[in-house]
């Protein structure tokens, strides 16, 4: 796969040279090689590409609901042809294991195809008046919408954040992450174009780590723009939120997490294993998702530990183009020295080193940390890497009580033999979403996907978008039930 396009953005229905003509390097994190290089844009070809989208967004509102949804439906079909070079890329760009790249690929495409059935969920209501009007409750799109996605799951997350919009009226403007530009964005608006989609109805636009402040700030502040999408770190989605807010512009944010997952001791052992490898190490971690707290009760925990290491130390590492290589490697030295100081602060505060704690470039090994406790980062920091940590509780009440102690809330599993008591603790968690007998990684296209405390705002897919990125109107029709007090009539 090869991207010819290294100094140029795609808005109004075209390429174009960004200002200066400047570009930045992206890089292959499992070889540290350049792998492609993408357009720095400024301020101004930002403003560009919402113009765009602004010109286009009364013309794509008023198109014909099957219209719009076809093109999504072409979109994926070419998606579905070009699938090898978005597997390339999020391998390339991203260090995804090829498995997961494949999945994610193959999700984007049916989570186009969902996208396109809601064009016909643009859906209000008749209500009930005092005074005999035909009294309405009606959607309509919100206008232009700021989509910023994140590195981790880059085409999943920038298709998750503009397709539903899009397809119910919406024009959008896409910024995808610096680190994976070419999955997160360039290469869909190369889809796009070939649809013949109207011009100014998709727009991207990239820019190097040095600029997207600034970029990011046009995005929201802009007066064209009505509504933001963005998926990323809490501490940027709290700065988003609360200018978009203060905007009074709608924001939809999906942040990070410290997931839980709860393990009974009437658990079948073998799923809990299984629920917590895959929870703790799919994509090395990086998921917002990720089980990040294995909360075992006391009963069962010497066993869990047990099978729990001799599974994590199956998992192959190396390069992520390899089906066996599992563990690929994080994003950037950055996130390796984080991931690395969480766990050195465990050991130094107590905590069992059982497998793992080591890194060579930027793989880090598949770690396992045992008694580990509130009063270590591992615990409250969201640390978006290969460890997992574990917690041994006496009882439910305790395990409920660890969960919830966290500034964050997006997901959680609980594992066990009861689904009555699954569903009793599911009541009693502090999360968006929690999931029982299974790991808390989940997603689907029609879900309401999201989280509580400072894992975010708003929900996202099927019809939790449409909700989120339209704005619901009164319309009402006068039949002459409604009276004037006499003063004002002639």
């Amino acid at each position: 796969m090869k991207f010819n396009k290294p100094t140029q953005v795609f808005s109004g229905g075209s390429w174009h040279e960004v200002s200066g003509g400047r570009s930045f390097d992206v890089f292959n994190p499992a070889t540290g090689e350049v792998f492609a290089q993408a357009a720095d844009a400024s301020r101004e070809d930002v403003k560009e590409a919402i113009n765009a989208a602004a010109a286009a967004k009364d013309t794509w509102a008023a198109m014909t609901s099957s219209k719009r949804a076809s093109y999504l439906l072409k979109a994926a079909d070419v998606m579905e042809k070009r699938q090898q070079d978005f597997v390339d890329a999020l391998v390339g760009e991203g260090g995804s294991w090829i498995g997961k790249a494949m999945f994610e690929t193959g999700y984007s495409i049916e989570a186009l195809r969902a996208a396109a059935a809601m064009v016909f969920h643009m859906n209000g209501e008749v209500l009930p008046s005092e005074h005999g009007k035909v009294s309405m409750a009606v959607r309509q799109p919100l206008g232009v919408v700021s989509v910023i996605s994140p590195w981790n799951f880059p085409l999943l997350l920038s298709v998750r954040g503009f397709a539903v919009a899009m397809a119910i009226g919406n024009t959008i403007v896409l910024k995808p992450s610096e680190e994976t530009p070419l999955a997160g964005g360039l290469l869909l608006a190369e889809v796009f174009e070939a649809v013949g989609l109207p011009a100014g109805v998709f727009n991207v636009v990239t820019c190097a780590r040095g600029g997207v402040q600034e970029v990011g700030d046009e995005l929201i502040r802009n007066p064209a723009v009505r509504g933001v999408s963005f998926t990323g770190s809490t501490a940027v989605g709290k700065h988003i939120a609360g200018l978009a807010g203060s905007l009074l512009k709608k924001a939809c944010v999906e942040l990070g997490g410290k997931d839980a997952l709860i393990v009974l001791a009437d658990a079948d052992m073998q799923r809990a294993v299984n629920a917590a490898t895959f929870g703790a190490f799919m994509h090395q971690g990086q998921i917002c998702m990720s089980v990040e707290r294995i909360i075992v009760l006391q009963a069962v925990a010497d066993e869990f530990i047990r099978r729990l290491v001799a599974n994590v130390k199956k998992l192959g590492t190396g390069d992520p183009s390899a089906m066996g290589a599992v563990i690929g490697p994080l994003i950037n030295e950055k996130q390796l020295r984080h991931v690395h100081e969480q766990v050195t602060d465990a050991v130094a505060r107590g905590a069992q080193l059982l497998t793992g704690g080591h890194f060579q470039g930027l793989f880090y090994e598949p770690t396992v940390l045992a008694g580990v406790r509130p009063d270590m980062k591992i615990f409250r920091e969201e640390t978006f890497g290969p460890v997992a940590p574990v917690v041994i509780v006496a009882d439910i009440e305790e395990a409920i009580a660890m969960a919830n102690d966290s500034e964050y809330g997006l997901s959680a599993g609980i594992i066990t033999g009861n689904e009555d008591v699954g569903m009793n603790i599911a009541r009693r968690l502090e999360t968006g979403m929690v999931h029982i007998n299974d790991s808390s990684v989940n997603d689907e296209p029609n879900v309401p996907f999201g989280g509580v405390k400072s894992s975010g705002m708003g929900r996202q897919n099927g019809k939790f978008s449409v909700e989120a990125f339209s704005e619901l109107r009164w319309v009402t029709i006068e039949r002459g039930g409604r009276q004037y007090p006499p003063p004002f009539n002639e």
